[in-house]
C-alpha cells in the first residue's frame, strides 16, 4: 500500500492498521503530493487508496491524453474505453486482454502497474470518472461510507458489483438502522427511497 494520506484522518489509520494485521507492505510517498505518481513509478504499489479530489485529478490527466491522440491510435483508444466500459456495466469485468495490452497498460504505468485494487471515500465521487478509472486501471474501486466515530468505514461496495453510484451494504462488523423522524417528514415508508436518521451500531463505533 502506498501511504499518502493525512495519518491524522480515521481512513489513512484503518488503512495502516489493516495493512500491519494482513502483512502488507507500507511505502511512503515523499511528501509531495504533485509528485505522487513519480512515488508510485518507485513503489509500485498493488493498493491504492485515495479520495475523489485526487481521482479526479488523474482522470483528467488521462483525458488529456487521450485528446493528444490522432487517427487509429485515438480510434483504437476510443473503441477500447467504450467496450471495457459495456463489459463493466453489463458484467462487472475489469479486464479485456487485446486492449488491456496495447491501451490500458499505458494508463496502469501512471500508477507503477501494479495495482490491483483501488479505494476512495471522505466524499461522494462521479460514477463516471469511478466507471472510467475502473476500466482504464483494470481493477475495482472499492467505495467506502462512514464516519471516524465509525472508525471510516460502515459501508463498502463489492469488486464485483457492476452498479457505481453507491455505497454498499455495512460491513461485516456493523449494523445500521433507518431511524423514523416524523417532525420532519422522514419515515423509511417514504417512496421511492426510505428516509430518516442513519443509525450505526457494533464494534467499531464509539
Amino acid at each position: 500500500m502506498i501511504s499518502y494520506l493525512p495519518l491524522a484522518h480515521s481512513f489513512e489509520q484503518l488503512l495502516f492498521v489493516a495493512s500491519l494485521s494482513y502483512g502488507s507492505q507500507i511505502g511512503y510517498f515523499g511528501g509531495d503530493v504533485l509528485k505522487l505518481t513519480d512515488d508510485c513509478q518507485v513503489l509500485k504499489p498493488t493498493l491504492f487508496p485515495s479520495v475523489p479530489r485526487i481521482y479526479n485529478r488523474i482522470y483528467d490527466k488521462i483525458q488529456a491524453r487521450l485528446k493528444e491522440l490522432t487517427g487509429m491510435r485515438n480510434y483504437v483508444a476510443t473503441k477500447a474505453i467504450t467496450s471495457k466500459l459495456f463489459y463493466l456495466e453489463n458484467y462487472a469485468t475489469y479486464n479485456y486482454g487485446f486492449y488491456d495490452r496495447i491501451v490500458c497498460n499505458k494508463f496502469k504505468a501512471i500508477l507503477g502497474g501494479n495495482v490491483r485494487i483501488m479505494a476512495t471515500g471522505s466524499a461522494p465521487i462521479s460514477v463516471e470518472v469511478l466507471n472510467f478509472l475502473k476500466v482504464c486501471f483494470c481493477c475495482p474501486i472499492i467505495e467506502g461510507y462512514g464516519q471516524t466515530e465509525s472508525t471510516a468505514a460502515s459501508c463498502a461496495t463489492l469488486p464485483h458489483d457492476s452498479v457505481a453510484g453507491h455505497v454498499g451494504g455495512p460491513i461485516p462488523c456493523c449494523k445500521i438502522r433507518l431511524r423514523d423522524i416524523p417532525e420532519m417528514g422522514y419515515t423509511a415508508q417514504d417512496t421511492p427511497y426510505p428516509r430518516g436518521e442513519v443509525c450505526f451500531k457494533g464494534p467499531s463505533v464509539f
